[in-house]
């Protein structure tokens, strides 16, 4: 069984209306492949093990907060959750601009 998510609008983030507009790089996720979504202003990485009718079947991989911290629940998704992600739901992953160690 899998939780039921209403997953948010991607907004100007969107896998689907981007293909739709470059269908020459889209390929189709295969189990093993990371996608995204958006829950409740938060993003959420799902690690697909199925895909079918433009749905991806999958274990919740990361819930990452608005400050990009990676946390175990939020609300009533869990790491681990078993979802399904609808391709018109799937969201580019936001860029990481933090300084990292090696910046000057």
């Amino acid at each position: 069984m899998h939780t039921h998510i209403e997953w948010d609008a991607p907004g100007t983030q969107s896998v689907k209306a981007y293909y739709d507009q470059h269908p020459e790089g889209y390929r189709e996720p295969y189990p093993g492949t990371i996608v995204s979504g958006h829950y409740q202003g938060i993003d959420v990485r799902v690690k697909v093990e199925a895909y079918k009718d433009q749905v991806n079947i999958g274990k919740v991989a990361a819930i990452i907060d608005a400050k990009g911290k990676r946390i175990k629940q939020h609300g009533k998704l869990n790491l681990g959750d078993i979802v399904r992600l609808p391709d018109e739901k799937r969201a580019f992953e936001a860029a990481d601009n933090s300084p990292k160690e090696d910046d000057d």
